[in-house]
């Protein structure tokens, strides 16, 4: 499995083109916005995009997936389903952030603990890590050592927790149970900023390292 993150809007959020290098076939994790430029980057890498997952459903991660959906007629998978919360406020938050209006949509698939998602002849897990936000989820691709965390975790730091229905304890949980598990070896692409490891986290993180 190969990927391309691709930093979307002023927001500079992260969407990343998962791909199957067997089948070419393809999945946008988090499409925020700038549909024609996530759409190009598909084309210029000769990926077929056959869904969307996404993580949560904060307006600069979910904005565009309703959008992209249509225009080019595929499925979107996840978050998990506490997540409706957020998606069924997605026209709302587009005004309130200054983000062009969002299309509505409801999820064809929501997910849970334990699931898996294909992309190509490739497979995923889920794992469900509220406290984000409450129907959070984490993708991760076991033969790559690669976890798509959304909001969760970032290099340095984590997701906030001071928004309707955040929790910090349920935050902090979710990071030491779901995915410390994974090991320390593994590669994790965040919602915003750079990649890391679990194991520079676990040793350097102050909100969430092993010393904290």
């Amino acid at each position: 499995m190969k990927y391309r993150i691709i930093p979307v809007t002023p927001f500079e959020q992260n969407c990343t083109l998962l791909w199957c290098t067997e089948t070419m076939k393809g999945a946008f994790v988090d499409p925020g916005g700038d549909i024609e430029h996530l759409l190009d980057t598909a084309a210029r890498l000769g990926v077929s995009v056959e869904k969307i997952l996404l993580t949560h459903g904060h307006i600069d991660h979910a904005g565009g997936a309703g959008e992209l959906a249509q225009r080019i007629g595929v499925p979107i998978e996840g978050p998990q389903r506490e997540e409706s919360f957020w998606i069924d406020q997605l026209v709302a938050q587009s005004r309130s952030f200054g983000f062009p209006l969002a299309q509505a949509f409801t999820p064809n698939r929501w997910l849970e603990d334990g699931d898996t998602v294909t992309v190509g002849n490739e497979t995923l897990q889920v794992l469900y890590t509220p406290g984000h936000t409450p129907g959070h989820v984490v993708f991760y691709h076991a033969p790559s050592k690669l976890a798509l965390v959304g909001d969760v975790l970032f290099a340095g730091s984590i997701g906030r927790t001071d928004f309707p229905r955040g929790n910090y304890q349920t935050l902090i949980d979710s990071i030491r149970h779901k995915l410390w598990p994974l090991g320390d070896d593994v590669e994790f692409i965040s919602g915003h900023g750079p990649m890391s490891t679990f194991g520079e986290e676990r040793r350097s993180n102050p909100f969430v390292g092993d010393r904290a």
